[in-house]
């Protein structure tokens, strides 16, 4: 099959790396052409991943027009952020019939809608479109270690495609119908792994971020409801699974965005121009605010990040912000 993936940051490369080495043909569009240049010649990307050698059947390109062209499949992984303006670039390229996985992990901002959501809007067919989330750091799938993934789709063969396209002995993959479930975990994740990294950071030990991680499943469950979602979601590989891994790993840029940064007093722009990374949390804790004063979803965790990185928030206030609260029971509002 021949597959094109849009985006070549550290996932669209670990993503390309597994479609091709699972036979298939794969145009990787990146933004910079001096990196697709890279990528032909050397068979590396020069700035995600380094090290590792990419497969021959990864043709790389920065004109949308060339990765499109004869693609069975596209798989969009490009920051949340830019997640309309993608949509609009891929529109006038993509046939009628055309499958879309997005691996972007978000929320829009001003809207509320999850990636799915925005392409929508723009390319239309709900049906042919699919999320894919789960415990996947680009890291460890890149080279090879076993990992699985959630392919969530209202079309029960939309989710099939991608489910065969991605499936390998090293990276498994799972079906579900749950795509708003599944999108909203993929966003609450990364704000949580900065609350933890921000923890951590302050001298706290395993006892905290084993509060916050829980608690946190607990503000996703509840938006997860509101929004017509299932709460079972929260407990599976796109929930649970994401977010103990993005939480509690060394690889994760939110955690260490919140431990190193945050915590230390430096700023979101000190992050993004030393690591050339977008912090997706920072974006889905601000961009979360429209769905919780839409939907009344009480989210303390997500509101002490945001006021942390966007406000003026101090460090003390904010654990008080999530720390004393009044007592109620451990599950509510599901």
């Amino acid at each position: 099959m021949r597959a094109a993936v849009i985006g070549a940051g550290s996932w669209g490369t670990a993503l390309s790396q597994v479609l091709a080495n699972n036979g298939h043909e794969v145009r990787l569009w990146a933004r910079k052409q001096e990196v697709a240049d890279a990528i032909n010649e050397i068979h590396r990307n020069p700035r995600y991943l380094s090290h590792a050698a990419l497969s021959e059947r990864i043709e790389a390109t920065s004109s949308f027009a060339f990765a499109l062209d004869g693609a069975e499949a596209v798989v969009v992984v490009t920051p949340s952020a830019t997640m309309r303006e993608t949509a609009e670039s891929l529109a006038p390229y993509l046939g009628e019939q055309t499958p879309l996985v997005i691996c972007s992990k978000g929320v829009e901002e001003g809207t509320g809608l999850v990636p799915t959501e925005v392409f929508t809007e723009v390319v239309g067919g709900p049906q042919r479109l699919a999320a894919l989330s789960g415990p996947t750091h680009a890291e460890e799938v890149i080279e090879g270690m076993p990992s699985a993934t959630v392919i969530a789709s209202t079309d029960e063969a939309t989710a099939a495609t991608f489910r065969d396209l991605f499936a390998t002995d090293s990276f498994r993959t799972y079906t579900s119908a749950d795509v708003i479930g599944v999108e909203l975990c993929a966003a609450f994740k990364n704000v949580i792994a900065i609350a933890v990294g921000v923890s951590y950071g302050m001298g706290f030990g395993d006892n905290t971020a084993a509060v916050l991680i829980p608690r946190g499943l607990a503000e996703t469950s509840r938006m997860v409801v509101a929004r017509g979602g299932d709460a079972i979601t929260c407990m599976g590989l796109a929930g649970a699974g994401d977010m103990v891994v993005t939480c509690m790993s060394q690889h994760s840029r939110n955690r260490r965005f919140g431990e190193q940064y945050v915590a230390r007093g430096k700023t979101l722009a000190d992050f993004e121009a030393e690591t050339h990374m977008v912090v997706e949390g920072a974006i889905a804790c601000k961009t979360l605010a429209v769905l919780e004063e839409r939907s009344g979803v009480e989210l303390p965790i997500t509101d002490a990040i945001r006021a942390l990185v966007w406000g003026d928030m101090t460090l003390d206030v904010a654990k008080d912000l999530v720390f004393d609260r009044p007592l109620t029971t451990e599950f509510y509002g599901l």
